[in-house]
């Protein structure tokens, strides 16, 4: 059981496909982001972060178990609740906390903050603040890979409040129809803002959502990162071969509210407290690793030096400059 080339056993849901080597390295990604993101509120409380900033803790299985299937050149692209993306797909930590406090060294030099900041050095095409708008852009990724001759992946996120955007639909239709290699993600977290899907859709499997073009779809617990990862990987080979888009449909749950600035009045606290008390995709891993034979301390030591790259971040942005006023006309226009 203590091997790395072996899998590790249940710890509760069900048969995992990671190595522990996997998980390890699965729990450190999703520490990263949940730290960040607390260290993100903490300084959007102190308004040191303004406007809009959507986190993304509760979430982080989803992101995680897909981009481990992910290579390079795939691309990637999300709507505003786009941190947790940003740091699977290998943005620096200082680049992201400094555009979310609105400095120069941020990625989009300060002038995107939370939800519009880009990294092509990583095939992140954002965050985007327009609900759908995101899965169009993202079969044009789809549809530039197969163009250029190449086996690479697009990988469109969104949540169940874009589920039955029309755009959305068109997007299905144009990339079953032309067989574009686009992994669309549905994160259903159960409420569009701030309303239950029960109240929104009159339609609960999404991930059924492509059949009428012929797009294979899979409902998966979004809160397993294993599940996430078996699914995916699933998902992105069928991409990968030339057979046109999946829908994977995860199960997920935020535990903030919609924004900084939502105080999830509708919805108990008993609700969140359960969910992370039985279902956290962190405590899930950790469990499984213990289990495994991987000391406490160790797991320790990890969340030790994750706090620390984390509060290294969060200081790198609050003494790195503002951008200068000049850069109000940079990156707007493309001169021919």
């Amino acid at each position: 059981m203590g091997t790395t080339d072996k899998q590790v056993g249940k710890a509760g849901r069900n048969e995992p496909s990671l190595t522990r080597d996997q998980f390890m390295q699965a729990y450190h990604d999703m520490l990263l982001i949940r730290r960040f993101e607390e260290k993100a509120g903490q300084l959007y409380g102190m308004s040191l972060i303004g406007g809009f900033c959507h986190l993304y803790i509760g979430q982080e299985a989803v992101v995680t178990g897909i981009q481990m299937c992910l290579r390079d050149g795939d691309k990637l692209i999300t709507s505003y609740r786009d941190h947790g993306q940003m740091l699977a797909a290998g943005m620096e930590p200082r680049g992201v906390m400094a555009e979310l406090t609105g400095r120069a060294t941020g990625y989009s030099h300060g002038k995107g903050g939370s939800m519009h900041m880009f990294s092509r050095e990583k095939n992140f095409y954002g965050g985007h603040g327009i609900v759908g708008a995101q899965v169009a852009l993202g079969i044009g990724l789809a549809f530039a890979n197969k163009y250029r001759g190449t086996d690479e992946v697009a990988v469109a996120y969104f949540g169940d409040g874009a589920a039955n955007q029309g755009q959305v639909y068109e997007s299905f239709n144009l990339a079953a129809l032309h067989k574009l290699p686009c992994l669309f993600v549905l994160e259903n977290n159960r409420y569009g803002m701030g309303t239950s899907v029960e109240r929104a859709s009159a339609w609960h499997e999404f991930y059924k959502n492509g059949e009428p073009w012929g797009i294979p779809g899979r409902q998966v617990d979004g809160m397993d990162v294993a599940a996430v990862h078996e699914a995916a990987a699933e998902a992105v080979a069928h991409c990968r071969a030339g057979k046109g888009p999946f829908l994977l449909e995860m199960m997920t749950y935020r535990y903030r509210g919609h924004s900084m600035s939502d105080p999830a009045k509708y919805r108990t606290r008993e609700e969140v407290e359960n969910v992370r008390k039985h279902h956290d995709p962190i405590e899930h891993v950790k469990h499984i690793l213990l289990e495994a034979g991987v000391e406490e301390a160790a797991l320790k030591a990890m969340d030790t030096e994750i706090k620390a790259i984390v509060n290294d971040a969060a200081d790198f942005a609050q003494t790195s400059p503002e951008p200068d006023p000049s850069e109000l006309f940079t990156d707007v226009v493309l001169e021919a």
